[in-house]
């Protein structure tokens, strides 16, 4: 990658997490830059999500800082809804509006949550809708979409208020093994446009084919990070050998 100016657009720096005696994170130290995807890898349990919640306040961090465009986000001060009008968090569940429309749902977040006028942000909406392949299917409800569109449009809502960063939680982990590919390839339209994203993914190919940097977690440390040829093909840890070697057995490398 170029050399990065200025900032980057999250940080993280000394940050642990502990729900009662469990520690989850352990001062984690972490960048990324603009335009910039970084995908978070580990067992499950390793603190990919909790990491990601952390970023959009939904849980809140014991000690250490995390940074927004070089502003600490994580001090008691900082408004939470402010900050995540700034982020767009996609988790495994799509967690769409039933009684709206796929239109409604993407327009939901613009209007309400940003104030945007809709007769003017509909047709932001509608260009988003077909970019990620669901052009015609406006007016239709979530139940009559497959996992994956429903999937897409839960990225085009997140997308479509221009977050600072895109959070990704496990995205095609709940989907059907066929539908992950058209997922995947919307990730990857929304990634060559420069959106700035951290994604946790337990799909090796996903990583490989999305993220810049692979950032391995194991135990909620990070063990390793590095451009995926490296990280996926020549690990240098031996939790990461151990991993990857578990994966491939599995036949999910």
């Amino acid at each position: 990658m170029a050399a990065r100016p200025g900032p980057p657009v999250l940080e993280f720096r000394g940050v642990t997490k502990a729900f009662g005696e469990l520690e989850v994170l352990h001062g984690i130290d972490l960048e990324v830059a603009e335009h910039e995807a970084v995908a978070v890898i580990g067992a499950s349990g390793s603190g990919k999500s909790t990491l990601l919640r952390c970023v959009d306040l939904l849980e809140e961090i014991d000690d250490g800082d995390i940074f927004l465009d070089g502003e600490v986000i994580t001090d008691p001060s900082v408004d939470p809804v402010a900050v995540r009008r700034r982020l767009g968090l996609v988790f495994q569940a799509y967690n769409l509006f039933g009684h709206l429309t796929v239109l409604q749902n993407v327009l939901l977040g613009m209007v309400k949550a940003h104030g945007g006028d809709r007769d003017e942000a509909e047709p932001t909406a509608r260009a988003l809708l077909a970019r990620l392949g669901l052009g015609g299917r406006e007016d239709d409800h979530p139940d009559l979409l497959s996992g994956g569109q429903q999937q897409r449009v839960a990225l085009a809502r997140a997308f479509a208020a221009r977050p600072r960063a895109m959070l990704l939680d496990e995205v095609t982990s709940a989907l059907d093994p066929e539908l992950v590919g058209e997922v995947l390839g919307a990730v990857r339209d929304l990634r060559d446009e420069g959106v700035t994203m951290l994604l946790a993914t337990h799909e090796m190919s996903f990583a490989r084919e999305v993220a810049d940097r692979i950032c391995f977690l194991h135990e909620g440390r990070i063990l390793e990070v590095g451009p995926p040829e490296q990280v996926l093909e020549h690990p240098r840890r031996p939790e990461t050998q151990r991993f990857l070697r578990r994966l491939l057995e599995a036949g999910r490398a």
